[in-house]
């Protein structure tokens, strides 16, 4: 009892620090390496605490025995608290969630793109150049979509809409023209999102 009563606790440092690595060096460290990162001397210890990590989802096995990250290893936080965009409110409180971004931007994994985008043509939506489209690979949309579409073997993001009973790609940026395609509109995909990074 005495060597149970020794087991470390998983402090969420643990996990903070292993994701942190994870994020610099694209792989999970050795356990000679876990023991310096989380500050443990004996070696069953980083090994309970693999085996705590691993039944809860967070790491987990290649069939060649590496560890790699599990199913929960890249939740993130969500603050329970919205947060205003109008006037002030009180402080975001202390209560999270926790999810994937790819849990919550993307729906079939096999069938979504990320593109990047170039110019300015769509800055009145929102979308500026070099944020990330997460695009739902499809042929059809809806008028009123924002569609990554294929313009002279070329990708364009525009909103899809409908002229004198044929499709045509407007910006949503004044300064430049509505696209009318001569031939057949071929859509990519639907925006269903984007990823921005602001500093």
């Amino acid at each position: 009892m005495a060597l149970n009563a020794q087991k470390p606790q998983l402090d969420p440092q643990y996990l903070e620090k292993l994701q942190d690595y994870y994020s610099e060096h694209k792989v999970i460290p050795s356990y000679s390496v876990l023991a310096g990162l989380w500050g443990i001397s004996a070696k069953s210890w980083v090994s309970e605490c693999v085996k705590r990590f691993e039944e809860a989802g967070y790491l987990d096995w290649t069939p060649d025995r590496q560890l790699k990250p599990g199913a929960r290893f890249f939740e993130r936080k969500l603050a329970d608290s919205t947060v205003q965009a109008g006037l002030p409110n009180g402080a975001i409180s202390d209560g999270y969630d926790l999810i994937t971004i790819d849990d919550w931007l993307v729906k079939i994994p096999s069938k979504t793109a990320l593109v990047r985008v170039k110019g300015d043509s769509m800055v009145d939506a929102g979308i500026h150049e070099g944020d990330l489209l997460v695009v739902e690979v499809q042929p059809n949309a809806n008028v009123g979509d924002i569609v990554v579409a294929i313009v002279d073997n070329e990708f364009t993001v525009k909103y899809l809409e409908r002229e004198r009973g044929a499709f045509v790609l407007k910006p949503a940026n004044k300064a430049y023209p509505v696209i009318r395609p001569r031939g057949r509109l071929e859509i990519f995909g639907v925006m269903a999102g984007l990823a921005r990074r602001t500093r």
